[in-house]
């Protein structure tokens, strides 16, 4: 389903991949989030994704109330507090998302995926 807004002047459709885009450009902004990680099902790794990629980290469902249910699957910096992290992208991409598309968001979903020492 994607996401759908109406206003005096027409009717405005967004798919899920631009929303799935913008928060995971607004999440990779946050304090201690080294990154998207994606698991491979080959070997059960999670792996850090960058760049164009990023969207494959973010999983986003619109429901029958265009209400959007966002899942991260991220890579936290080693000695960061990981609910101080999480509690940061909640209400970071909470923010930016409800403005940018003026949908709502019902839910956000954070699979920390890994730890990685930042250089």
């Amino acid at each position: 389903m994607k996401g759908y807004l109406s206003n005096g002047n027409g009717d405005i459709i967004i798919e899920n991949e631009v929303i799935a885009q913008y928060a995971g450009h607004a999440a990779i902004e946050c304090f201690g989030i080294v990154g998207m990680a994606t698991i491979s099902m080959k070997d059960g790794i999670a792996k850090l994704l960058k760049g164009d990629s990023i969207t494959k980290g973010v999983n986003v469902v619109i429901d029958d109330n265009n209400n959007l249910i966002i899942d991260f699957h991220i890579i936290v910096a080693y000695g960061v507090s990981i609910s101080a992290v999480c509690d940061n992208l909640i209400s970071t991409v909470k923010y930016s998302v409800e403005e940018m598309t003026g949908m709502k968001v019902k839910n956000i979903n954070i699979f920390v995926e890994g730890v990685r020492v930042i250089d």
